[in-house]
Formats: structure tokens, sequence, C-alpha cells
């Protein structure tokens, strides 16, 4: 079974050869597991937004790619971690609301606090399914900005580049 939020949600594949600073070893670490623990490299997480302030964001990672996790991982997103470009510039209260489901990436372990940190730091990652205050859920109308489709009103995200192969037609 895939991820509860059907196919708008894109499911990140291993790539074919290991790429990045842990090489192979990780590579290996990501390839057997199996829900029990999180993979630091090659890991794209989903996870819902618990709670924000002016630092950092807290989220509760509930799969990787299609993979349901068997227990509760939790997650922070901190501020200059949010986007790639004007990381002085991002207000996280403009980037996501609590209830958010966020496509994210592993970067570290982190802290005992916050266990994982995460990243959304690439066009491909942000919010992918956001509701309104109506309860209706919200519509992307551009990369900062997604809107109820029944008031018609308008709320900063930092919105997640949704891939062509990933639309439904």
């Amino acid at each position: 079974m895939g991820s509860p939020w059907g196919s708008f949600i894109p499911s990140v594949q291993l790539p074919a050869e290991p790429s990045g600073s842990l090489g192979s070893l990780a590579y290996k670490a990501a390839r057997y597991w199996r829900g029990g623990r999180l993979p630091l490299d090659f890991a794209s997480p989903e996870a819902q937004v618990c709670s924000i302030n002016s630092r950092f964001a807290k989220v509760h990672i509930l799969y990787v790619g299609s993979t349901p996790l068997k227990s509760t991982f939790r997650g922070t997103i901190r501020r200059e971690d949010i986007r790639a470009t004007e990381k002085d510039k991002v207000e996280v209260y403009k980037s996501f609301r609590p209830g958010d489901i966020v496509l994210a990436k592993v970067i570290s372990l982190g802290d005992a606090q916050s266990n994982y940190l995460l990243s959304t730091a690439e066009n491909e990652l942000g919010v992918v399914v956001a509701r309104s205050e109506a309860g209706v859920q919200m519509v992307p109308i551009s990369w900062c900005e997604m809107q109820c489709p029944r008031t018609h009103t308008k709320d900063f995200r930092k919105v997640a580049r949704v891939q062509p192969q990933f639309l439904q037609t």
C-alpha cells in the first residue's frame, strides 16, 4: 500500500549507484532498511507539521517513500533549511502550518530532542498537502502560495514543485 495521499506525493527511489559523501556504506544501509530505523542518506520522508515557531517547525515523520513507519519518528525543519536561497529572509509561519504534509529530505540525525534534522531546500521539497481554515484541501498557485478553492483565500507556504509524472490527468 502506498502513501495515503495518493499519487500527489512522489515516491523517491534509491539511485542505482551510490552518490554523496557517505558513499556505499550509507547506500547499503538505506537499501536494507525495513521500517525499523530511518536511513540517513537518500531518505525523503513525508511528514506532518505538528508545531511551528520563529526558528523551526516540528514534524512527525509518517512515511519514507511509500513505506509507512512502524513507530513515530520526530523531526525538525530549521529556518535555514527551508529554502536554498534567501535563507535570512525565510519566515517559518509563511512556509508551514500545523497539519501540513511536507516532503522533505533527511540531512542529519540532529540531537536528542529532535531526532532527525530535515530540509525542504530544494524545489521538489515542501508542502504537498495543506488544508484551509474551511477544511478544504488547498491548491498550489505559485511556489510560495496556496489557495482555498471554496473561499479563494490565499495562504503562504513553501510549496513543493510537483513533478509532471505525478500529476493526475
